[in-house]
């Protein structure tokens, strides 16, 4: 069921704790696979959903990807410490860009090693990248031991695409999970998603995709 793929994410910079507990109250009752919030909000959603099997996930050197590893890896053991089950990184675009790919493995192994056995989904920021450039980060991803690849942080220039999808799953095969965030918002486009190769759905209309209702085509 789609409800099983869900992360159902609330990222805005304006996010209150009410809009949190919200969250939390609208995973459980939805039976939505996670939560996906600022590393703000782990501890608290930690709390919130105790007890139930709704996972808590948090995003690392979000959403440019443009910190240091070591601050990413700082970020990553704080949000461990705190109680994420899992971690969604931002890769280094700058890097991609400029083909410094060991340096983008070397983050994306330092990274996993952080989690300590925690999952690990990789974020490419599809839009601003190439076929090539996101073939070769599906590549990386895998060797450094990642468990998913994710296409957008929803705060750039598009979001997740079909083609993108099918380009990421062909890409790193069904050893890995592939994510697909930003601008998915009806059941539809849900469904094509996990028609190309997703699964798993990050977005904060994941109770208008489950029930069949439209949302505005805004936000993550």
């Amino acid at each position: 069921m789609i409800k099983s793929l869900i992360d159902h994410t609330q990222l805005a910079a304006n996010a209150t704790g009410s809009q949190i507990k919200t969250l939390c109250k609208e995973a459980r009752d939805h039976e939505f696979f996670s939560v996906c919030v600022n590393p703000k909000f782990v501890s608290y959603c930690a709390s919130q959903l105790a007890g139930s099997n709704v996972k808590v996930c948090t995003v690392i050197g979000f959403p440019l990807g443009a910190n240091t590893t070591r601050v990413k890896v700082f970020e990553t053991n704080d949000a461990i410490a705190s109680g994420a089950n899992e971690i969604d990184m931002v890769v280094n675009i700058s890097d991609v860009i400029d083909e410094k790919w060991d340096n983008i493995q070397s983050e994306i192994t330092q990274i996993k090693e952080a989690c300590s056995g925690r999952l690990l989904k990789v974020i490419f920021e599809t839009c601003l990248l190439t076929d090539e450039q996101i073939i070769k980060l599906c590549e990386l991803s895998k060797k450094a031991g990642a468990d998913f690849v994710k296409t957008s942080t929803g705060f750039s220039t598009g979001g997740a695409t079909v083609e993108h999808i099918s380009l990421m799953r062909k890409s790193v095969g069904q050893e890995m999970g592939v994510k697909a965030s930003g601008g998915v918002r009806n059941t539809t486009v849900a469904k094509a998603m996990i028609e190309a190769g997703a699964t798993r759905i990050g977005t904060s209309a994941g109770i208008a995709i489950v029930t069949g209702k439209e949302e505005s085509p805004q936000g993550y």
